[in-house]
């Protein structure tokens, strides 16, 4: 059952569309797979067998450690991501580990050795890859740019819309969108205290800009923020 399920994952994938059927069903044979609850880690990337992974269904958190123990999170990785050990470099600054956010996830992963091979073996889709670690490197860097040049509450307004745009559910001009974190983890994605973020959602409440709960967060009009 999970050798055809991750088949059809991979060849859903824009990575592998470079790959023939056979080659798909090959790679499905050596691709791991694991189903996760909410809370559960699922990746550190101290571990002794460095791996790739690619995130099928739900939303993980990456939090970075640095020397002195500090946590924050990193990026917030969604349905078709890639995450893990991306730069095929086991050599990082910081430590990081992959927290599970919603209530299940799916997750494929490879060994990083045999995706090496892989790339190899396949120049086509190592020219994909490459391109796809270079736009996810600049989303970052764009994120790391707008919050030197943002105040806190322009950053939380960027951060809303951008989630409102890629995951929420249009209705005219109003955005559902399904909340997976909470104000601290909000406070850390936009570089401020949790206090300072729930100051600035009261804020927006009382402003009408937003509905917030635990469970949705509703923009009543995305063209406001």
């Amino acid at each position: 059952m999970y050798d055809d399920l991750k088949y059809w994952y991979l060849r859903d994938h824009e990575l592998f569309t470079s790959l023939s059927l056979s080659q798909l069903k090959q790679l499905s044979i050596i691709t791991g797979f694991k189903k996760a609850s909410k809370g559960e880690i699922v990746y550190l990337s101290s571990s002794d067998v460095p791996r790739i992974f690619l995130l099928k269904k739900g939303n993980i958190k990456i939090v970075a450690v640095d020397e002195d123990g500090n946590e924050n999170i990193k990026d917030i990785i969604k349905k078709d991501d890639l995450f893990g050990e991306l730069s095929l470099d086991t050599g990082g600054q910081y430590e990081e580990y992959a927290k599970v956010l919603s209530d299940d996830v799916a997750i494929c992963s490879f060994l990083m050795s045999d995706f090496e091979n892989l790339l190899l073996q396949n120049p086509s889709l190592a020219l994909s890859y490459t391109k796809l670690v270079g736009l996810k490197m600049k989303r970052l860097k764009n994120n790391y740019d707008n919050l030197l040049s943002k105040d806190a509450r322009m950053r939380l307004y960027q951060f809303l819309k951008e989630w409102g745009e890629n995951e929420g559910i249009k209705n005219g001009n109003s955005i559902s969108i399904e909340n997976y974190l909470t104000q601290s983890e909000i406070g850390q994605l936009i570089c401020t205290s949790r206090q300072t973020t729930t100051q600035l959602l009261n804020e927006m409440e009382l402003n009408n800009l937003l509905t917030y709960n635990r469970k949705e967060i509703i923009i009543n009009d995305i063209r406001k923020l």
